[in-house]
């Protein structure tokens, strides 16, 4: 842990399944947490994985999940902390808490290591135990909210669970790649209202950044560095700071789509220091305000946090944030249709230039 009045106290559930609080800076909150009394069911089996030989991918077939909570009420939300009538996941209250998801696509078995060699061999009914760990993070106690409504000592609790997550996740036997992500928004397919965001351990490199290793190859190790020489040069971007830039980029996809990228080389959370958490916490706060200000309504969104494998790549990958959104107007959606979603060839609706001019204004007005 960087920040040592950020404490952290681990625990276990029930099931097994490890739960571990973050205590904000600034907390209110006592060291104790109460014990988890439930009777659980056994942890499903771990999923398994199968190769698409059209392109050599990996798809995890997890039908545990199937049995996933669907937005459910507030008395029986399972990320708030625990009731006589709401027996959920987080026994006690809390400022952050992380835990092992009940239903993973990846794991609860770890341990096995598949080598980057037999993952990327092609062959038909090719199949492997989905290996790995899924983690939820919950953002606070509250039932509805996101990221972005969290206070600046909060949203710097959750840099650092991150920190310290991809950190312990990173050492796992068999796992390659560490991804923490947000998705906020029922047009995003979000089923729990409660403010919160995942982490997804995967036993491969996942199929984007074997894209990026290969740009990278073609393009040379300094891609993330010109990439940001480039962009700090130019009118897409929208906020900067000491430490961190966010901007549109150069061929944007979707209608929004910041991404934010660490000034120096940092392969991941974990190689972040104390000054680039705190910097973080309020421009990543402010940059998401200012997308929920483009609108009368809040902006469903995924924020992803694109981190380098394990194992390949990290002097070349940069720990670089993608935020993009589905909205391209007030009341209209971008729906992914026969070009982009059959053929992968992406078609934008408007210039990544207007785009940022459009951020840059909602963000003046947080």
């Amino acid at each position: 842990m960087t920040d040592p009045v950020i404490v952290k106290r681990p625990t276990i559930l029930a099931d097994g399944r490890e739960l571990i609080y973050f205590d904000d800076a600034d907390t209110t909150l006592g060291p104790d947490r109460a014990v988890d009394a439930r009777v659980l069911d056994p942890r499903p089996q771990t999923a398994t994985m199968r190769q698409d030989v059209l392109t050599g991918e990996w798809i995890s077939i997890a039908s545990a999940r199937q049995n996933r909570v669907f937005l459910p009420p507030a008395d029986q939300d399972p990320l708030a902390p625990a009731t006589p009538t709401n027996p959920s996941e987080v026994p006690s209250n809390y400022d952050v808490a992380v835990f092992e998801n009940r239903s993973p696509s990846f794991g609860p078995a770890i341990g096995a290591e598949y080598s980057l060699e037999e993952l990327d061999q092609i062959g038909l009914g090719r199949t492997l135990p989905s290996i790995g760990r899924c983690e939820v993070v919950c953002f606070s106690p509250e039932h509805e909210g996101s990221f972005g409504s969290q206070t600046e000592s909060r949203a710097r609790t959750v840099i650092e669970a991150w920190a310290d997550r991809t950190a312990a996740l990173s050492a796992l036997p068999g796992i390659q790649q560490v991804f923490p992500f947000e998705n906020r928004g029922e047009a995003i397919g979000v089923t729990l209202l409660h403010p919160h965001g995942q982490i997804y351990s995967y036993p491969y490199v996942t199929p984007r950044t074997k894209r990026l290793v290969e740009s990278i190859e073609k393009f040379g190790p300094h891609l993330f560095e010109s990439i940001l020489e480039s962009e700090r040069a130019s009118e897409r971007v929208v906020i900067s700071g000491e430490h961190w830039t966010a901007y549109v980029p150069f061929a944007a996809r979707w209608p929004i789509e910041v991404h934010m990228l660490p000034h120096r080389h940092i392969p991941d959370f974990a190689a972040t220091n104390g000054e680039e958490r705190d910097e973080l916490a309020g421009l990543y706060l402010k940059l998401l305000r200012g997308i929920d200000k483009l609108y009368d309504t809040p902006t469903p969104y995924i924020a992803a946090w694109h981190q380098a494998p394990v194992n390949v790549a990290r002097d070349d990958i940069r720990l670089m944030l993608q935020v993009t959104s589905p909205r391209r107007a007030e009341n209209k959606l971008k729906y992914l249709a026969g070009s982009e979603a059959a053929m992968g060839a992406w078609i934008g609706d408007v210039t990544p230039e207007a785009t940022a001019a459009f951020i840059r204004e909602a963000i003046a007005r947080v």
